[in-house]
């Protein structure tokens, strides 16, 4: 029986076989934003996208309609200043070959998606380039939709057909694999700090403890 690509090591994303394309992160799909608190969502997209820098990982920005839906949110377009969004007006990115073009000449097979609405912009380029043959991972916490229920509804329809959910930490800890790769290590530290939360609270308390002179005896 065919291994799953799913399943051992090579499940795993690597930041060699990574391309990632953020979907319609906009003012008109946040304004009507209920799944999430838009803040957390705006929060966990900055920081999937300044890890893609830390890895090398390409990095694809989409907006709908953008004269009507309004230019991609600044935090993110501050991390590619030199980025011009591709603009389209298909719902579906995956049915514009400005962007499948770029993912093709790639090379690259893991494909990662985050955007708003979950249900629509995201949903539908994920099934069919999970038909084309592409292992697709969806960050669940970078995207968002009109609603909890029509953002379960559409990562239970993905999760059917075969797509992968997963969250944003867990792309940037799979891309780094090892805290000895001291290399990009050093660069993600920072972004945990900013953008982690809890855990990145926890990562400066660590880092606080472990430069403390034990108390003498």
């Amino acid at each position: 029986m065919e291994k799953s690509p799913k399943i051992g090591l090579q499940g795993l994303l690597r930041p060699e076989d990574s391309i990632v394309v953020l979907i319609d992160h906009q003012p008109f799909q946040v304004a009507n934003l209920h799944s999430h608190e838009p803040t957390l969502i705006i929060n966990n997209t900055v920081g999937l996208a300044k890890a893609t820098k830390v890895f090398n990982v390409p990095t694809i920005l989409t907006t709908v309609t953008e004269e009507r839906g309004g230019l991609i949110i600044k935090g993110i377009q501050d991390v590619f200043p030199e980025q011009k969004p591709i603009n389209r007006t298909f719902i579906n990115t995956w049915e514009d070959p400005a962007v499948t073009d770029i993912v093709k000449e790639s090379g690259r097979k893991q494909l990662i998606l985050a955007g708003l609405w979950t249900e629509v912009c995201v949903a539908m380029p994920a099934i069919q380039a999970l038909g084309e043959g592409y292992d697709v991972f969806v960050v669940t916490d970078a995207c968002g939709s009109v609603s909890p229920e029509a953002h379960d509804m559409a990562v239970r329809r993905m999760v059917q057909v075969g797509i992968v959910p997963i969250n944003w930490l867990a792309v940037v800890s799979e891309w780094q694999r090892d805290w000895a790769r001291l290399d990009t290590a050093s660069q993600l530290g920072p972004i945990l700090f900013d953008h982690g939360g809890g855990s990145g609270v926890a990562l400066a308390w660590e880092l606080q403890l472990l430069a403390t002179t034990p108390p003498q005896q």
